[in-house]
């Protein structure tokens, strides 16, 4: 009687089955072809590309980094509200420090002289301000209503092009970026041990020459990028420093070096242009001689700067590297499984090779002896 579980004799008494591996030689070329083939893969995908490409002996640690900015230039702008006007880095990096990030002012809309008073509602102001409830003169034929605001009201219309401060695009900043893997207690800095004081007062970023100068034109990010800086800086946009910080450990200290490159963030499909580009309002105010605060409002355009840190680290360690050699090593086991569902599967003499790999001896009588 068979059953799963094993075997009884007729007198009721039963035994369970135990499987030994028996090694069956096949002199067959299609067959030792197909079995070195396939070990021939599996040796070459754990040793070239989890041993050599994924540094598989390796233990890993993700970056920690830290980023500040110090933007430079001066532009020069000639407009009817402010007349002739010098900007300096105090006026146009709004907010003077970000964590990670800066913002270039590169256009704007001024509407000078604004003090709190009753004025009449230009269409699409409504939510800038509070209506008294009367209707007034907007014009000889239209009327409108009053409202309760900073008078006169701002200005509804598309920003200048060119953009006011088109010198922007030569300003220049310096990222200074620390980072730490601490796992493996190693940090370092984008200011490279090779540079000094006085290179670090000339130097500009360039792939070709300078590398690893951490001062950067902001008309070379933007075209890095393949955008237009004066296209962008009429309404703004949002752009992306990326620092990719990939260091074996295993190496000098000396070759591990950031690699920077840049893209736009912002959306700019021209099919869904709803609410382009990057801006906002802020104020400047002031007090006349009598008291009466007025002041100049400003709707500013200008392109953020996002700087985003990636990197990983790795170091040699034991662990990994067994447990990617016992991997490797059942791969290989795996072959066997492979080629023996392939030889008794599509072989011509699958049946016969069927016969030679399973042998079945029934071992009762020595048991009952």
């Amino acid at each position: 009687i068979m059953s799963k579980k094993g075997c009884c004799d007729s007198v009721g008494e039963c035994f369970f089955d135990y499987y030994t591996s028996k090694i069956l030689v096949i002199r067959s070329r299609k067959v030792g072809t197909l079995n070195r083939f396939t070990q021939a893969l599996v040796i070459a995908y754990v040793i070239g590309y989890v041993c050599v490409l994924k540094k598989g002996y390796q233990d890993t640690d993700t970056v920690l980094s830290s980023v500040t900015t110090k933007v430079k230039g001066i532009a020069l702008t000639n407009t009817t509200e402010l007349g002739e006007r010098i900007w300096d880095v105090a006026d146009y990096i709004i907010p003077p420090q970000e964590d990670g990030s800066f913002f270039v002012l590169t256009n704007m809309i001024i509407t000078p002289n604004q003090t709190q008073s009753k004025c009449a509602e230009v269409s699409h102001y409504g939510r800038h301000s509070v209506q008294t409830g009367r209707c007034v003169n907007y014009n000889d034929t239209v009327k409108t209503c009053e409202v309760l605001s900073w008078c006169p009201l701002e200005k509804i219309v598309e920003p200048p092009n060119p953009p006011l401060l088109a010198d922007a695009e030569n300003f220049t900043v310096l990222i200074k970026n620390n980072i730490r893997y601490p796992k493996f207690n190693f940090n370092k800095r984008n200011i490279l041990p090779n540079i000094n004081s006085s290179y670090l007062t000339q130097c500009v970023f360039s792939r070709k020459t300078d590398p690893d100068c951490p001062i950067f034109r902001l008309k070379d990010i933007v075209e890095e990028a393949e955008e237009d800086f004066q296209t962008m800086a009429v309404h703004g946009g949002v752009m992306g420093v990326q620092i990719r910080w990939d260091c074996d450990l295993d190496m000098p200290q000396s070759w591990c070096v950031p690699r920077y490159t840049f893209r736009r963030l912002d959306n700019k499909d021209p099919e869904n242009n709803v609410a382009p580009g990057y801006n906002f309002r802020f104020a400047k105010y002031y007090k006349d001689s009598d008291g009466t605060e007025t002041r100049t409002l400003i709707k500013g355009y200008g392109i953020r700067f996002d700087v985003l840190v990636f990197g990983q680290a790795g170091k040699f360690n034991i662990i990994p590297t067994l447990l990617n050699i016992g991997a490797g090593l059942a791969l290989l086991g795996l072959v066997n499984v492979i080629c023996d569902w392939i030889v008794l599967t599509f072989m011509t003499r699958k049946h016969h090779y069927k016969e030679q790999k399973y042998t079945y001896v029934d071992d009762f009588g020595l048991v009952s002896i």
